[in-house]
């Protein structure tokens, strides 16, 4: 069982140390703050509650299960973060988002410290890892105990429940999608984890033993919904940039035989070499090393090349523009030759602009590198042959 939490909890915590990889202006941001905090709670949360963390913390405090009030103030805290990252994100005034934190935690600190001084108060000699939930669902002031971490937990989750349904019909997108995961991974919780503590606890004072469904069913199920919530709350945050980078990768990907072309003219600084350069910082490298490698080929563009591989495009049936980057690909790769044999420039300069230097982005320069690679206009495209030999 320890194995399963803590997977759980090294998966939970790792979408906050995803989420932190960011310029420091967005980690600084309160969203991305609540959202790291929540995220973080909710992973220790079940570091506390593996049985392995809990004989630990007994035998380094020396108190027969002071484990079970870390863990459960450790879970009062991250359903008051849930609460607050909710309101963070839902937004609004700063007053009013600020009041509604203040109200969370006002209510959420009392519970924390009610949970401790109930269990000061209990006789709680006896120390079990799995299953003290029904074991002292008898004994005065820590039943007590647990329900109250029970009822602060579902408070927090039915709202979130609430405000994820109500919220879902006003968005749409990755938003309303992160909300349902946020719904599906509180509503397992809800049915996973709470209702089978609550049953396993009303089964003990009416004389039953249901502990199987606190000591087996419930764990899983609960790193399951958590596993649900955090990705609900990281995808909408994560998904845009991820996708962004996809394409940064590919562009990187499709200027490679055009930066292959020219690379030796380039001056650029070379870009720092590692394998933690995300796609867009080595796209940003590649942009504006090519930039430069086509600023020193320009005395090599030879205007009477280009015209006729634009005139051959026309004759091919290609749009303008397609026309435009077939012509200044064949220039490019004539400059490109002649550079590399070190001819000397043309004695008048060209002056044309690329299409490629008129556009921001990569977008003109992906144009020119594919444009490279593609059979020049009016190349006859041959088909295959298949001989036979006759014995």
């Amino acid at each position: 069982m320890s194995l399963v939490v803590y997977l759980a909890a090294g998966l939970f915590g790792l979408s906050a140390v995803v989420l932190c990889r960011r310029p420091p202006r967005a980690v600084r941001d309160p969203l991305t703050v609540s959202t790291c905090v929540a995220i973080v709670l909710g992973s220790l949360v079940f570091v506390c509650s593996a049985p392995l963390t809990l004989a630990a913390v007994n035998d380094l405090t020396g108190i027969p299960n002071f484990g079970a009030p870390l863990t459960y103030g450790m879970l009062s805290a991250y359903s008051c973060s849930l609460l607050i990252l909710l309101i963070h994100w839902r937004g609004g005034p700063p007053e009013r988002v600020r009041r509604m934190v203040l109200r969370s935690i006002a209510a959420y600190v009392p519970l924390i410290a009610a949970i401790v001084v109930l269990f000061a108060l209990g006789d709680a000699r006896t120390e079990r890892l799995t299953d003290l939930d029904t074991y002292y669902a008898n004994t005065p002031y820590l039943c007590e105990m647990i329900l109250l971490y029970l009822v602060g937990h579902s408070a927090a989750t039915l709202a979130t429940c609430v405000l994820c349904v109500k919220w879902s019909r006003e968005v749409t997108g990755l938003l309303r999608t992160g909300l349902r995961l946020i719904l599906a991974g509180s509503a397992l919780d809800v049915v996973g984890f709470q209702l089978t503590k609550y049953t396993a606890v009303a089964a003990r004072w009416t004389g039953h033993d249901l502990d199987v469904l606190s000591t087996q069913v419930a764990p899983p199920l609960a790193s399951l919904g958590a596993l649900l919530c955090s990705a609900g709350f990281v995808l909408p945050r994560l998904l845009p940039s991820a996708l962004a980078q996809l394409r940064s990768l590919d562009d990187y990907r499709t200027l490679a035989p055009l930066w292959a072309r020219i690379r030796f003219v380039s001056t650029a600084p070379k870009p720092p070499s590692g394998w933690w350069q995300l796609p867009r910082a080595r796209l940003h490298w590649r942009e504006v090393s090519i930039h430069d490698a086509l600023l020193g080929l320009a005395p090599y563009f030879d205007d009477t090349v280009r015209e006729r591989a634009l005139a051959a495009a026309r004759r091919a049936g290609r749009t303008p523009h397609d026309a435009r980057i077939a012509a200044e690909a064949a220039m490019l790769a004539d400059a490109a030759r002649r550079a590399a044999a070190r001819e000397d420039p043309l004695p008048t300069p060209s002056g044309y602009r690329l299409h490629a230097t008129e556009v921001s982005g990569t977008s003109g320069l992906v144009e020119l590198a594919q444009a490279l690679v593609r059979p020049p206009a009016g190349t006859p495209v041959r088909g295959g042959t298949v001989r036979t030999s006759h014995g």
